[in-house]
């Protein structure tokens, strides 16, 4: 199927299921709406109450660097729970959009088994690197971001001509279609620029982005090589995304 890989059927890709892509974006918006970061939930309480109950929440669910190398099984496993956590509401949707604009296209040409095990993969790597490179940090690391962009570092080997809406605030948030060649690789650049003037603190964790990116591009290239790509312009997405994807470091 690689082989025969067509504008057209990259067009038809809209038309196709994406199991894994709509089920990762209905299990994260599950365990949003059921977590206490949605304010939703009752048992979590109000106020300081519930502000101490999110702090839990995400260092329970999310990666803690300075413990995340103690050896310890649960700790191992934090980077995958993690995935399946998000901060607040534009944490999640902004992470959803992203994964709903450009997911469908790279599972269909993956396959779904190989695009799960994809996502899983290089988001816990992702995430891992962050917390080796701020292994003393005692913050809390949630969100999907490092997955996500990997599936949008292999969007762009894949599918480099693809046309996608874009909007920039310095042009009064007009929507623009331009080439995946020109879109991503200008988000990664502010993906490095921000993590250049990061500082310590809560924020987003723009390296998890870069690593993220990095591991998708590579597996794409070298599980695919020159086979897979389209190389005429295809519609990747009608829809627009959303500021890029986040990973929200928790105090």
């Amino acid at each position: 199927m690689i082989g025969k890989w067509s504008t057209s059927a990259a067009r038809a890709v809209r038309n196709e299921s994406a199991p894994v892509t709509y089920g990762l974006i209905a299990v994260c918006c599950a365990i949003f709406l059921i977590g206490p970061a949605a304010g939703f939930n009752p048992v979590y309480g109000t106020g300081d109450e519930l502000l101490a109950a999110q702090r839990a929440y995400f260092r329970r669910w999310g990666v803690v660097p300075d413990g995340l190398f103690g050896g310890t099984p649960r700790a191992a496993l934090t980077p995958l729970t993690a995935l399946f956590v998000h901060g607040s509401w534009l944490h999640l949707l902004g992470n959803m959009l992203f994964l709903f604009v450009f997911g469908a296209m790279a599972e269909e040409r993956m396959g779904h088994v190989e695009f799960a095990l994809f996502y899983v993969g290089c988001g816990y790597l992702a995430l891992v690197a962050y917390a080796a490179a701020h292994a003393g940090s005692p913050q809390s690391l949630v969100g999907a971001s490092g997955a996500i962009s990997a599936v949008l570092g292999s969007f762009l080997f894949l599918f480099p001509g693809a046309r996608v809406t874009s909007l920039l605030p310095f042009l009064l948030f007009l929507p623009l279609r331009f080439p995946a060649w020109v879109t991503l690789p200008f988000w990664v650049s502010l993906q490095w620029l921000a993590a250049g003037r990061q500082t310590s603190g809560p924020g987003v964790a723009y390296l998890a982005h870069l690593v993220g990116f990095g591991l998708g591009f590579a597996y794409a290239w070298g599980r695919y090589g020159r086979r897979a790509r389209v190389t005429a312009p295809a519609d990747a997405s009608e829809n627009v995304p959303a500021p890029a994807p986040e990973g929200e470091k928790q105090p």
